[in-house]
């Protein structure tokens, strides 16, 4: 079988090296791939959302199969491009349809699913411009820190925390682009502060437990559940700075035990595959769940320093319509499986026909990025060194080819991933071979897993 992987990042450099192990798979394109993607497929100069050059691809050279990899041509409606072209209508395509893309592409949609269907997530409410006030009093009935989200997509940076109740309130009026005194037009109207992706603005209660991403690979009525795994967000060792795409990402996962994992089944999966199939969304693909893991004290239990684990409870943060970065980058080390056959089970209806296994070694990924990022950084400087790596899996992230010379083109860069016969050791070997990869301004964390 042809198939045709869309995007280029590390994510897409992940799943192609997976994929191209299956003896299902003939030849592999990946569009527009990335300066490594061509060491295990063919790179094709092609942009993932540009829908009439991908049909007209996809027929000429008789694609059996397109996976999506990146969230923004799924909202866009790829899925349903494809299927309505008689050209390309017979060609499965792993990811949802556009309906079933706004899990990810609307954060009020998505929290009116969870609500609709009894999925534990924060509570919330979605204000306009001309519910501003409104928004103010639901701040009121909050307690500190303040959660505000803007509802559409954001490439990630479409989430704000206020440590105070005003300054929630004036990030809501500037998410809104409504006149405050924050406004970087001096007290003038402005745009909202993501666009139209921010017109409309999620409040949510805030969180706090441990974060986990869990994985789902569903054919819309059966689903099997790929390993789990941690992302580190922050651009500072401590989880401190900014907000990145992710640093690094530990799999397994040491709170996720069998009573967690089958509590996440129970009450947010299932309800998850079960929801999308009574609302008649089309959803063939990735689900991605950002779950966070609360502790649920009884009312009478004084908890000592160490809370037994029974007491936490798995809650929904998000969801995201793909599989996320940097955790494909151990995700796809774990996945003994053949990745393949599974997505020929979601093709044809049978994935519960399916045989999935899990990799009992712990693996790691350490990523390398650009100075200055997640903010300003520059782009072309060469990479060396990669050559050099031994005991490791470089995926490439933000890289391309220039005069035969892998170069910078991003500000995740490379990952280094790893096995280890626990997170320990894959960490020590990730840590070791990163520090042959040198290119001008090189950053890494050094503590990716310190809390675990």
């Amino acid at each position: 079988m042809k198939i045709l992987l869309l995007g280029s990042g590390g994510r897409e450099h992940a799943l192609a090296w997976k994929i191209a192990q299956s003896e299902k798979c003939d030849k592999l394109y990946i569009a527009p791939g990335n300066g490594g993607t061509g060491q295990v497929g063919e790179n094709v100069n092609m942009k993932a959302d540009d829908f009439e050059a991908i049909k007209q691809f996809v027929a000429d050279k008789g694609i059996g199969m397109v996976v999506v990899g990146p969230e923004d041509p799924l909202v866009k409606g790829i899925y349903d491009e494809l299927k309505a072209d008689p050209r390309t209508s017979h060609v499965p395509v792993i990811g949802p349809s556009k309906a079933g893309a706004t899990l990810e592409g609307s954060k009020d949609f998505a929290k009116g699913f969870m609500q609709r269907h009894r999925i534990p997530t924060a509570r919330y409410a979605t204000f306009t411009a001309d519910t501003v006030q409104e928004g103010f009093a639901f701040l009121e009935t909050l307690e500190p820190p303040y959660v505000l989200k803007a509802d559409g997509l954001c490439a990630g940076k479409g989430v704000l925390i206020a440590p105070t109740l005003e300054e929630a309130k004036n990030t809501l009026k500037d998410m809104l682009g409504i006149d405050s005194p924050t406004s970087s037009q001096g007290g003038e109207s402005s745009k909202p502060m993501f666009g139209d992706a921010s017109a409309r603005v999620v409040i949510e209660e805030f969180m706090s437990g441990i974060e986990c991403s869990v994985f789902v690979l569903t054919d819309g009525e059966h689903y099997k559940i790929l390993p789990e795994a941690k992302d580190y967000k922050r651009i500072g060792e401590g989880d401190k700075g900014l907000n990145t795409g992710g640093m690094g990402s530990v799999s397994p996962v040491p709170f996720a035990t069998k009573d967690w994992m089958e509590k996440v089944e129970r009450r947010i999966v299932r309800p998850t595959i079960e929801g999308l199939k009574a609302e008649g969304i089309d959803y063939k693909g990735f689900i991605f769940f950002g779950l966070i893991s609360r502790y649920n004290i009884p009312a009478l239990h004084t908890p000592p320093i160490e809370v037994h684990p029974s007491y936490r409870d798995p809650f929904v943060i998000e969801y995201n319509c793909r599989m996320g970065d940097p955790e494909t980058e151990t995700v796809m080390l774990r996945l003994k499986s053949d990745l393949v056959d599974l997505m020929e089970g979601v093709a044809e209806g049978n994935l519960d026909e399916r045989t999935i296994e899990f990799d009992e070694r712990s693996a790691v990924c350490v990523m390398l990025v650009s100075g200055g990022y997640p903010q300003a950084y520059k782009k072309g400087y060469p990479i060396s060194g990669i050559d050099q790596v031994e005991d490791s899996i470089v995926f490439h992230a933000g890289t391309a080819l220039k005069d035969g010379e892998v170069v910078t083109n991003g500000g995740r860069v490379i990952a280094v991933s790893s096995y280890g016969k626990d997170k320990e050791e894959a960490l020590r070997k990730s840590f070791t071979e990163a520090e042959k990869i040198q290119f001008t301004d090189r950053y890494f964390r050094r503590d990716i897993g310190f809390d675990l």
